[in-house]
């Protein structure tokens, strides 16, 4: 990671969690509810500092999420001022979020090494770089060097997680995990609400000058009121059950030192090769998405087979490197977890799906008739608006209704009204208002879902790989994030029709039935899965009570 060599500390430390060890959240039991030989979780209500803490986090992550998308109602002036071509300009979302996908498991590695708030601080001055160079730049070259400079910041995800398990106790972390994840979608939307308006008055190099002063605001808040929480290597390994809520002794806000020896080497090769693949594949999935008219087939054809060897060798060097591997990026084991493994899936899905729309929804409203509503960017903006109410409000009550009903039934409850929105989305978008009510339903669902898969990974994983575990999370939401706005660039250059009204070519109607239909369909996958991951823990749960009963078989 860029300014890990600032990281090199003469100590390691480990950070505790506030739930016991997560248990199977099953038919029968709530998500609170402890788990056999484990003593009850803390009723004690969550201290000041815990909702401090998500305050700030929280804010900060509205900033990282603001910058994913508050170009794209640019997109059109920066084409017309640089003079580059569509396939050019589709970087300055890719460049952001390939960034954020290759340095998310390398974030949360190193915050199981060096500490998390060491790791949030260097990744915040990242970040601030990035945005001020944004804000200068003169040519797209700059530009796209600019947003991968910023999507570094997206690493910091992972490691805002496990602050927030960190800080609040079992039975509230539904909660904080809920309105946390209300700042991913609400950051992201209100990227293009803010964006259209800045852009519209100030123009587009201002949506990067104007945040700066925020971001450094708050980076100094972090590095005063921000604290990690701290236990012995020694206890960690042996899983001691440990309830820092309960232990009186432990004060979150006094750093000591510890085994030394416990400082482990960073998996650099892992995260070379991790890198390579990343890429390999993302720019793979862009190119197949953009126009290569200036190309013969023979030189596209020849790009593609280089980066897709090249990508798969990769990826075979990584998966050798990482089971070999005392400290890995990727713990494959936690991959074999089916229930992990499904609800990352299923969280993938979402976020395609999501950023599917994303990168529509702005080229449909800003399209002239017939193929498009004739807005401008205020009108994208407003159209949006819709997502983000509805997210911001359903992303924390998602959070207490898992908290009362456990994991399951709200994320298959979730899944099921996103596809009635996508559906609904499909079959109703030749307005403002339905556009706006579609998006509203989807918004609705993919909260419950999101917040139900995230929940599901944070309850199941083991509290010495959680940093790995959340990492590996946040990575397939951004590979879900990147690999959506290039399905639907994809869909919408190979059905352009010409409108004559204007002498230009537009994406058609049926582009957008494509794009919106695959999102419905996801969203049916995502449903299967959500079933899948209820029958896989119903069927552990019976194992479990019949080895129970009969313990000598």
């Amino acid at each position: 990671m860029d300014g890990s060599s600032q990281l090199a500390a003469t100590y390691f430390y480990v950070y505790s969690i506030t739930m016991t060890e997560g248990k199977r959240p099953g038919k029968n039991r709530k998500s609170n509810e402890p788990p056999n030989n484990q003593s009850p979780p803390s009723n004690k209500a969550s201290s000041p500092s815990a909702w401090l803490t998500l305050a700030i986090l929280g804010s900060t992550l509205l900033i990282i999420m603001y910058s994913q998308t508050m170009l794209i109602p640019a997109i059109p002036d920066i084409i017309k001022e640089f003079n580059i071509s569509y396939s050019s300009a589709s970087w300055i979302l890719t460049s952001y979020l390939i960034s954020g996908a290759v340095m998310t498991p390398i974030g949360g590695k190193l915050s199981d090494i060096y500490g998390r708030k060491k790791i949030i601080v260097v990744v915040m001055l990242v970040y601030i770089i990035g945005t001020s160079l944004g804000g200068l730049s003169i040519d797209i070259t700059s530009l796209i060097i600019s947003r991968a400079i910023q999507g570094i910041g997206i690493s910091m995800l992972p490691l805002a997680f496990g602050m927030i398990r960190d800080q609040f106790p079992r039975n509230k972390l539904a909660i904080g995990v809920g309105i946390f994840s209300s700042m991913f979608a609400g950051g992201s939307v209100v990227g293009l609400v803010a964006g259209a308006n800045i852009i519209q008055n100030l123009g587009w190099h201002f949506t990067f000058l104007l945040i700066v002063p925020f971001a450094f605001t708050l980076w100094v808040i972090i590095m005063r009121f921000i604290y990690d929480i701290r236990i012995p290597v020694n206890l960690l390994k042996t899983g001691s059950n440990i309830d820092l809520h309960q232990d009186n002794n432990i004060n979150i806000k006094k750093m000591h030192s510890y085994d030394l020896n416990s400082v482990k080497s960073l998996d650099i090769k892992g995260a070379l090769t991790l890198s390579v693949t990343i890429i390999s594949f993302l720019i793979i999935l862009s190119y197949l998405g953009t126009d290569n008219n200036n190309d013969s087939n023979g030189v596209s054809i020849t790009r593609v087979i280089i980066l897709l060897v090249t990508g798969s060798v990769s990826l075979l060097f990584f998966i050798i490197i990482e089971r070999r591997s005392k400290s890995p990026l990727i713990d494959f084991n936690l991959l074999g977890n089916r229930i992990i493994l499904s609800a990352n899936i299923l969280l993938l899905i979402s976020f395609l799906s999501m950023f599917m729309v994303y990168q529509t929804i702005p080229v449909f409203v800003r399209s002239p008739d017939p193929v498009g509503l004739d807005g401008d960017a205020i009108t994208t903006a407003n159209i949006q608006l819709s997502f983000t109410i509805m997210s911001l409000i359903f992303a924390p009550i998602s959070g207490f209704i898992i908290s009362k009903l456990g994991n399951i039934k709200p994320t298959m409850v979730g899944t099921i009204i996103a596809a009635i929105g996508f559906f609904l989305l499909l079959a109703l978008h030749s307005t403002d208002l339905l556009l706006a009510t579609s998006l509203s339903i989807v918004a609705t669902g993919l909260s419950l879902a999101q917040v139900g898969g995230l929940n599901i990974v944070l309850t199941l994983s083991p509290r010495h790989l959680i940093g790995i575990s959340i990492g590996m999370t946040a990575l397939f939401n951004l590979m879900g994030a990147a690999l959506g706005p290039v399905i639907a660039g994809t869909y919408m250059q190979a059905n352009r029709i010409f409108v004559t009204e204007v002498n230009e070519f537009y994406p058609s109607a049926l582009a957008y039935d494509q794009i919106f239909f695959n999102a419905a369909l996801l969203s049916l996958v995502s449903i299967a899965l959500s079933y899948l991951i209820k029958k896989t823990i119903s069927s552990s749960d019976s194992q479990l009570q019949h080895n129970n009963k009969h313990p000598n078989l």
